[in-house]
């Protein structure tokens, strides 16, 4: 986009109004200052309602709007920008992309013309901008037609994989999908839903979650805290002990409990094994189904085997749960 002096353009538009208007605009923009000031404190500070403010500077705004006619050009690329996007971007992305450190100015300036549009933040989307109501329509509609898809297909997806039916261009898309909080972009450009951990990690835990999804294998905690970059083994260790999406298979060993494995001690992978199959299984069945859920030797398994209180041994030589 063509390079402009905003400041200079806004300190322009400024220029006829009143000093209180001129003041409370500038703060409220952050035009002086780069933060913004909120009603509240410039009421306090001058010691009048925040609805007073709200007042005066409205009446600044409205009289500003005859000198834009002389910025047109440059109201017509932003509305340009807007339609490449899809009619409607987010608003830090929007503002760094018209104004980079002259954000605050690009801020103020859209609030100046139609047909820019506000939408604040709320639960479902960030703070964006709009050149028309309907590319919000839009938007939301084709969010929660991905959103859907991801909660059913229960994994992260590639931009390529996300299927929207509303044959929107890949720029649009994107533009629509950073606008929401219930979706969002990982590290490895995959969408899924933001309390995904694989898309939000939060915590040691859910770093150790991701560390498992990549090798998929069982880890050693200490392996797990190496991966991680966390240098506190028992903290790593502690993490994996409490949540139940980690099982104990083997001294220190863990593997996630999406991979099949059962939680308990041996003598409950036993009992699980035996309910699953539902019929009497002999020692060598029983031997290789529990070596696949933990990493254990064979004598283990059969001292838990043995133990009467739980198991019983028929005729042939299989094993049974024992009915209590």
């Amino acid at each position: 986009m063509r390079n402009y002096n905003y400041r200079k353009i806004c300190s322009n538009l400024l220029s006829d109004l009143t000093d209180r208007q001129k003041e409370i605009i500038l703060r409220r923009f952050g035009l002086r200052k780069e933060e913004k000031e909120t009603l509240e404190s410039i009421g306090k500070d001058l010691g009048v309602s925040r609805e007073r403010i709200r007042q005066i500077q409205q009446v600044g705004l409205e009289s500003i709007g005859p000198k834009t006619v002389k910025y047109k050009e440059i109201f017509q690329l932003f509305i340009k920008h807007f339609k490449k996007c899809g009619g409607l971007r987010k608003e830090d992305v929007l503002l760094e992309e018209l104004g980079g450190k002259e954000r605050n100015e690009i801020h103020f300036l859209l609030n100046l013309e139609q047909p820019f549009q506000r939408f604040n933040e709320n639960n479902d989307f960030y703070s964006l901008w709009t050149i028309n109501h309907d590319s919000f329509v839009l938007a939301k509609r084709a969010i929660n037609l991905i959103y859907n898809q991801l909660k059913k297909e229960g994994k992260p997806l590639s931009l390529k994989g996300l299927n929207c039916p509303l044959s929107l261009k890949q720029k649009m898309l994107v533009s629509y999908l950073e606008t929401s909080k219930r979706i969002q972009k990982n590290q490895e450009g995959l969408y899924g839903l933001s309390d995904w951990p694989e898309i939000n990690p939060k915590g040691i835990k859910d770093r150790a979650y991701l560390v498992f999804k990549e090798v998929q294998k069982p880890l050693h905690f200490t392996r797990v805290a190496n991966l991680i970059k966390d240098s506190h083994l028992q903290t790593v260790h502690n993490e994996l002990i409490k949540d139940q999406r980690f099982i104990l298979v083997g001294r220190g060993i863990y593997a996630l409990s999406e991979w099949g494995y059962y939680a308990g001690q041996v003598k409950d992978v036993i009992l699980k094994i035996l309910q699953k199959a539902e019929k009497p299984l002999d020692k060598e069945k029983i031997l290789s189904e529990v070596l696949k859920q933990r990493m254990v030797k064979e004598n283990t398994v059969l001292l838990n085997l043995s133990d009467k209180r739980h198991f019983l041994r028929d005729s042939k030589g299989r094993y049974s749960v024992k009915e209590i």
